[in-house]
């Protein structure tokens, strides 16, 4: 744990540190929503959001690690705290939690469709390398409670939110592009990871004190 807070605070309370960090976020969202593009005339506009859902967890972060450019300098701990930013902060790191973790559940619950040796470029760009970053996803949420805080409020809007991602999914039939159909398995799964990333939050973040306006 020390070890983390060792690197949350070299990246996050250093300007030059957190430009890169922004800017190593923009281009994997620019990536995964490559990803998405050949699909997304298919899925309504106003469901993009829910559909692309690793980009969406990136942005959400983003946006979350943008909140800090005026802490610069000083300690993590001296990073603004109120009810929005807190919805933000537990918004950003339930989504990576999940999506982070769903794609490794994903990928394995169709393994034969996407393993394949590193040196096979399909196998290493389709498996490999999409297994790795995501599972950054996870290491990435794990800075977020260095700074941030959350309240029952954002936990259960956020909740809400996975779980509505989840209908748009598998209800509606708009999930991720795969190499095979979700069946039942990946569904349960999703929606077990819904509630796993949010007690995850409730759990690795601080309550925001009545004094900032929690609830």
């Amino acid at each position: 744990m020390a070890t983390l807070e060792r690197y949350a605070r070299r990246y996050l309370e250093d300007g030059p540190n957190l430009a890169r960090l922004l800017v190593v976020n923009v281009l994997a969202i620019l990536v995964g929503v490559q990803f998405y593009v050949e699909t997304l005339p298919e899925v309504p506009v106003y469901l993009w959001p829910f559909y692309a859902d690793s980009p969406a967890a990136l942005f959400l972060v983003t946006l979350s690690l943008v909140t800090l450019l005026p802490n610069l300098g000083r300690p993590l701990g001296d990073a603004p705290q109120n009810r929005a930013l807190a919805y933000l902060h537990t918004l950003a790191f339930a989504w990576l939690v999940k999506y982070g973790v769903w794609t490794f559940v994903s990928l394995n619950l169709g393994f034969s469709a996407y393993f394949g040796p590193p040196w096979n470029p399909d196998a290493f760009w389709a498996y490999w390398f999409i297994i790795v970053t995501h599972l950054g996803f996870v290491v990435e949420a794990s800075l977020l409670p260095y700074f941030g805080a959350t309240t029952r409020g954002a936990l259960a809007t956020t909740l809400v939110a996975l779980l509505a991602n989840d209908a748009v999914d598998y209800l509606f039939g708009f999930h991720p592009p795969l190499r095979y159909e979700p069946g039942l398995l990946l569904p349960v799964a999703t929606v077990a990871l819904s509630v796993l990333a949010v007690a995850t939050a409730a759990s690795a973040f601080g309550r925001l004190s009545n004094a900032d306006g929690s609830a």
